[in-house]
């Protein structure tokens, strides 16, 4: 018996005639045999610039040329990100609505326990694909610090005289810097922008002393000595960076254990069918393989760090954990 196509069994669902168990195959390999068949859309919770952005727009463009479709990037930056998270979250489960998750969505579920969502649980994981090594960089001529231990001893003597910039309320860079102050017992303000881009550009200014952030915006100011990096906040240090070191090379007994990676990844709404899912995973770790990828997102300050969905779920569910424990040490809460 010949069976019917995707789009004939779809005009007859729609159309009332058949239900579909009649149909002959699930709604979900419907979907997935024939998907993306139009424009796919990718929320990104920050402003242009930042780690988010280089990752939606790089991947993005590799999956434009493999779907065939349009991958459209939008930006809806506020609220530490959840507010494009909660769009996500509403949106059909169809796999045309997805969202560029980051370690930020975890770190809200800690800080703000009445989020419409839970994010370790509501969210289908498809796969994370690049990691944003965080730096504390400043602006040197504001300060003389040239080395971790140097700028923890600086901060030592003045205690809330010096201003830093985050990517948000909340992001991993405060998260961040607060535990290192709070591992040093150690102050200074903190200046929250909305994005890594504007928070660089106010270091850069000389509106604030310090910046957390990622390294994308940042880079091109670390060589022509606008800024001055002071150590990248990882275990490890950065293929795309090597020459900077990390927080935990400082010799600093209270920071030979410091680390905290910001990490990116593609998520669909809750509930979307397995099938659909897996299709997306599948061609994002199809992109994720190409090996021009890796140089071009070096370049840009980008390091690889390929999950797959299961891989995903299992470390938003650990990292979970492990920022409760750190807010609650470091009485980390929104501002």
């Amino acid at each position: 018996m010949l069976k019917p196509s995707v789009s004939s069994v779809r005009q007859l669902i729609r159309a009332g005639l058949i239900s579909l168990p009649l149909a002959g195959m699930p709604l979900g390999g419907a979907l997935a045999q024939d998907f993306p068949s139009k424009p796919v859309r990718l929320i990104v919770t920050f402003t242009p610039g930042g780690g988010a952005d280089t990752t939606a727009r790089v991947f993005g463009e590799r999956l434009s040329d493999l779907w065939k479709q349009p991958v459209l990037i939008d930006n809806r930056a506020g609220a530490g990100g959840s507010i494009g998270a909660e769009i996500v979250y509403r949106a059909p489960a169809d796999g045309y609505t997805l969202l560029l998750g980051t370690n930020t969505h975890i770190i809200n579920q800690v800080v703000y326990p009445k989020l419409p969502f839970d994010f370790t649980k509501d969210f289908t994981s498809i796969a994370v694909v690049t990691a944003g090594p965080m730096v504390i960089a400043v602006n040197p001529t504001k300060v003389a610090a040239q080395n971790v231990r140097d700028f923890t001893s600086m901060l030592l003597k003045a205690p809330g005289k010096f201003s830093y910039a985050s990517c948000n309320v909340a992001s991993p860079h405060h998260f961040g810097m607060e535990m290192y102050k709070f591992a040093m017992k150690i102050d200074a303000m903190h200046i929250p922008h909305r994005g890594c881009a504007p928070a660089v550009a106010d270091a850069v200014a000389g509106q604030v002393d310090i910046v957390v952030a990622t390294l994308p915006p940042a880079v091109p100011f670390f060589a022509t000595g606008r800024l001055r990096p002071i150590g990248l906040l990882g275990a490890q240090r950065s293929p795309s960076a090597p020459e900077i070191p990390t927080v935990r090379e400082s010799g600093i007994p209270e920071l030979k254990d410091f680390s905290l990676e910001s990490y990116y990844g593609f998520m669909a709404p809750p509930r979307t069918p397995a099938a659909v899912a897996g299709k997306i995973e599948a061609d994002v770790l199809k992109v994720a393989a190409m090996p021009e990828l890796r140089t071009k997102l070096s370049g840009a300050g980008m390091d690889m760090m390929v999950l797959n969905a299961a891989a995903m779920t299992k470390l938003i569910r650990s990292d979970f954990e492990k920022y409760l424990k750190a807010g609650k040490a470091a009485n980390i809460k929104p501002e």
